[in-house]
């Protein structure tokens, strides 16, 4: 019966993905560079996601602190220094902030970026990456959860980017397809895979390191997974919408490839969890050094 009632659904998702492909027209496209700004959700934007990000590292202080590790406020950290590397991103997946009246921290490859994209890189991919890497310390992460966090990650990739575009913050003007409330999907799925990658890679290294420098790599591992993740896995579907001669049917194409990719690298990371990190093992200690003397136990074994 619910074999039966999925087969309903997902036949449903790929007739309505399919109806959208057939009415879609392929145009040339332009950034809307003029396009005006939504000044109001812009100070939304700053205040509340800075507001957030200032809880969170105070949440991450306190939790390094009782497993005597700088590792969960590096990662917030990391988080927002790799959003220096968004207006990549924006230009691989056809991003534009609207310009008139924007607070910009910077302007790259043409594109200037708003002070709350960082914030919102700490938000966003930072605190899921804390709460699956505090799971996967204590040992009680398994796969199924791993997966269920991935989901997460999707339903807050969708409210946060939803609410951005449909309040004049930004848009995705490329030829992309599988949209809901203006946003492609397949971004939100890009994201939920660089997000469990991360996690799981940062937790990774946090067993092996033997002191607070090595955990420093953090800031190298988020920019590595966030372009890996989404220049790698997403790259049929760029390579689609940036196309000479665009159109739906390819932009689909190459989309439902992107979508395979990254639940297969959501799958591979899900077999890559560090299993059996006790309380008191080399994770919980100052960024995975041990006591003189102490002796290490084997993953999985205690």
């Amino acid at each position: 019966m619910k074999l039966a009632k999925r087969s309903v659904v997902m036949l449903v998702f790929a007739l309505l993905c399919m109806l959208q492909v057939a009415t879609a027209q392929s145009t040339k496209l332009e950034a809307p560079y003029s396009h005006p700004l939504n000044l109001v959700m812009q100070d939304i934007m700053n205040y509340v996601s800075y507001g957030l990000t200032v809880v969170l590292l105070l949440a991450a202080a306190r939790l390094g602190a009782r497993q005597r590790t700088p590792f969960y406020v590096l990662i917030v950290l990391a988080s927002m220094v790799a959003a220096f590397g968004e207006p990549i991103y924006d230009v691989c997946m056809m991003l534009w902030f609207y310009a008139p009246g924007m607070v910009s921290l910077f302007t790259a490859f043409g594109i200037p970026q708003p002070i709350w994209a960082h914030s919102g890189y700490a938000v966003l991919y930072a605190f899921p990456a804390l709460c699956i890497c505090n799971q996967i310390y204590k040992g009680t992460m398994t796969r199924s959860k791993l997966f269920a966090w991935a989901g997460a990650e999707l339903f807050m990739s969708c409210v946060f980017e939803m609410l951005g575009i449909n309040f004049g913050t930004y848009c995705y003007w490329g030829p992309h397809v599988f949209r809901i409330f203006n946003y492609p999907i397949i971004i939100a799925i890009l994201e939920a895979a660089q997000t469990i990658c991360f996690s799981v890679a940062a937790a990774n290294l946090r067993q092996r390191v033997h002191s607070s420098s090595g955990l420093l790599a953090l800031f190298v591992l988020f920019p590595l997974t966030m372009i890996g993740i989404n220049g790698g896995a997403g790259m049929p579907m760029i390579v689609a919408i940036h196309l000479e001669h665009a159109t739906p049917m390819l932009v689909a194409i190459g989309t439902l490839i992107s979508v395979v990719f990254a639940l297969v690298a959501i799958r591979f990371a899900a077999a890559m969890l560090p299993t059996g990190i006790a309380e008191g093992q080399s994770g919980g200690r100052a960024a995975g050094s041990r006591q003189e003397g102490e002796a290490v136990c084997p993953v999985g074994r205690k």
